[in-house]
């Protein structure tokens, strides 16, 4: 019974689309044209608008304005434009808002920060990660200067390598997950929606036919909803903040915080709620389940941080503190140690659900008599899809692996230790992790972590300083590529397409990422004031990576007041008990995953909205539209994306207008 249920859910994701008999090459010029126009248009928003809202969803929107502006641009010139053609221009705009080097706006502000140097963690910091606080570059506010260069390096040996595992690894995981094991990949549809809408729009054919053109009117009401929405909450404040100096906020950004409030009812709990009309369609975009989960898992922590309080466990909190405030603080007394054990026993049940899921696969082929030799099924592969040979993957990793291992050995002088733990998460943790996701996503669309794997890692191998954890470590989870791949896939698109376009972005992101993150960091201090979001958030992940970082320092730090072992078994045995006893009761997969999403300290503000869309979804749209709102729903959220992008262009191109202008001395 508890079978037929969890199927239930996931089928209505499987049934949405199926793979075409042939595939084309989507690369071609038109596509380079696009990354271009994203890398000049729509790269310094995106920037802008992460540091101003802490908006994610630009690159998506940016992916599809330059598609829709392209399929318009060839309707004219009396072209069409194929499936695989808009599915490598919608992922080449996407890629070209890679940004790299968007963490040296990070490094910056970290190597100066309070958290920083308040726990010694900022004398340490190697020159590789920024310049010393003294450093010129500062008062210029530049990245071009002589100062940056060791860090500037450091990120295109990690972007050009890390880029090159991802695509071949990525790949190699597939191959295995859908070619050997025939996984469903339940979530893979969801991305390729949007893509078949655009691609009926520029087909006139299809438009002819009234019941083909239902993506393409989805479409349409999501980016009027999306122009809406972001008119108010992004593109006010954006305009009245730079021609003004003081934006004017519809809803408050980031969000509504109601802790200081709620305090004195709720001690320790921080409330509040976010006002992005997005989360409201995220929730009706992932399975409700998930969405349950996750709400539950809200109330279980509404009601277990003030029994903590009141036991002492959470002895650092005080009323009036802010939502900031109260998550760190919670986090040092009592959170960071038993997120450790959830994840841990969360991460161990994913890995015995693949492991019986092998061994259930394995007995089936024998009872079947289909049971072959590895080689066989590698070899059996669609015609014209663009594979490459199982040897040219392995070679990759090999080669790979060892240059991340060599360059890290030689910035850390080859500690002993340090070398021995980069092998470990080389050749042993990353490929078996990167197994494990690739069939979570190719049967449940989850992803699996092993928490602080990484951290324990570098602790353990007796490094003293801070400089360990800036190097640029072989570890990576390779499964969540898979999804992308059977995306290409669905879409009919030759694999050599995306290898291709990847090869022509590189030198594009780079150039473009360097430029505006220079240019942006030009025109104010970042962050600040201008930006709400930076100013608020980036103080807490400073405070937070400090507790980690001061690990290593050799003394006495934050890390060894957060880090209590009774609190991770406590959570180790918690995160058991639930994914084990839910499965027992026959809930649904996605409501365990979802539960340990919502449960403990993490920025709740967003699950009320979400779970609010879920009901929406669940109650109202599915039951007036069946299994076809599964199909719209996606459609719906693409189309939100590039309303919100394009308001958002218009905003930032108003703003760097104003900010270029060079005043007149009369």
């Amino acid at each position: 019974m508890a079978k037929e249920r969890i199927d239930k859910e996931l089928e209505e994701f499987r049934q949405v689309m199926e793979v075409p008999s042939t595939f084309e090459d989507g690369f071609n010029w038109t596509s380079l044209l696009g990354a271009i126009f994203v890398a000049l248009l729509m790269v310094p928003g995106a920037i802008y608008m992460g540091l101003l809202a802490g908006v994610e969803n630009i690159g998506a929107a940016s992916q599809w304005v330059t598609v829709i502006l392209f399929i318009e641009v060839a309707k004219r010139a009396q072209k069409t434009l194929k499936k695989a053609e808009i599915f490598v221009l919608f992922f080449m705009a996407g890629a070209a808002m890679g940004l790299p080097f968007n963490g040296l706006l990070w490094n910056q502000f970290f190597v100066r920060s309070d958290a920083a140097i308040a726990t010694g963690v900022a004398a340490d910091l190697p020159v590789w990660f920024a310049p010393r606080p003294e450093s010129e570059s500062y008062s210029l506010r530049t990245f071009f200067h002589p100062d940056w260069l060791p860090a500037i390096a450091l990120v295109i040996f990690g972007t050009f390598f890390g880029q090159l595992a991802n695509m071949v690894l990525g790949y190699g995981l597939f191959r295995v997950a859908n070619d050997v094991e025939k996984l469903p990949f339940p979530m893979a549809p969801i991305g390729a929606q949007g893509i078949m809408a655009l691609a009926e729009d520029a087909d006139d054919k299809k438009l002819s036919d009234d019941q083909d053109r239902w993506r393409w009117r989805v479409f349409s009401i999501g980016g009027a909803m999306g122009l809406g929405f972001g008119f108010l909450y992004l593109l006010i404040p954006t305009l009245t903040g730079a021609l003004t100096g003081n934006p004017v906020t519809i809803f408050p950004i980031p969000f509504a915080d109601f802790t200081p409030v709620t305090g004195n009812y709720l001690p320790a709990v921080a409330t509040g709620i976010s006002w992005d009309f997005g989360n409201l369609l995220f929730g009706m975009v992932l399975p409700f389940f998930a969405m349950v989960g996750s709400f539950l898992g809200l109330v279980v922590s509404m009601i277990m941080n003030p029994i903590l309080y009141n036991f002492g466990v959470l002895k650092s909190w005080n009323p009036g503190e802010s939502t900031i405030s109260t998550i760190y603080l919670n986090n040092i007394d009592f959170f960071f140690s038993f997120t450790i054990g959830v994840s841990l026993a969360i991460a161990f049940a994913g890995i015995l659900q693949v492991i019986k899921s092998v061994r259930g696969a394995k007995e089936s082929a024998r009872e079947q008599k289909l049971l072959r030799s590895p080689a066989d099924p590698m070899a059996n592969v669609p015609k014209g899809r663009g594979d490459i040979p199982t040897w040219v993957v392995l070679m990759v990793y090999l080669v790979v692996t060892l240059t991340y291992i060599g360059v890290s050995g030689w910035l850390i002088d080859w500690h002993k230790g340090v070398v021995l733990a980069l092998f470990f998460l080389g050749f042993i943790y990353t490929p078996l992790i990167s197994y494990v996701t690739a069939r979570l996503e190719g049967m449940v669309g989850q992803v699996v972590e092993v928490p602080f794997i990484r951290e324990a890692s570098l602790i353990l191998s007796g490094y003293q300083g801070v400089a360990v954890w800036f190097l640029p470590i072989p570890i990576a989870n390779y499964g969540q590529m898979t999804v992308f791949y059977k995306q290409c896939e669905l879409t009919g698109t030759k694999f050599t397409s995306i290898w291709k376009t990847q090869v022509v972005l590189f030198p594009i992101i780079l150039i473009s990422s360097i430029f505006f993150m220079n240019f942006i960091w030009s025109l104010n201090e970042v962050p600040s004031a201008v930006y709400p979001f930076a100013d608020e958030i980036w103080k807490l992940h400073a405070e937070n990576a400090c507790i980690m970082f001061s690990s290593t320092l050799g003394e006495y730090s934050i890390f060894e007041e957060a880090f209590r072992g009774m609190y991770i078994a406590i959570g180790a045995v918690f995160g058991g008990i639930l994914f084990f006893g839910l499965s027992a009761l026959g809930a649904p997969v996605m409501l365990t995953y979802g539960f340990v999403r919502g449960i403990g300290n993490i920025m709740t503000h967003s699950i009320i909205p979400q779970f609010i869309g879920a009901l929406l979804g669940r109650y109202y749209f599915q039951k007036k539209l069946g299994l076809k709102w599964r199909q719209y729903i996606p459609v719906v959220m693409a189309g939100f994306a590039c309303g919100m992008g394009l308001i958002t262009t218009v905003g930032v191109g108003i703003t760097f207008l104003s900010k270029a202008a060079i005043p007149l001395p009369f």
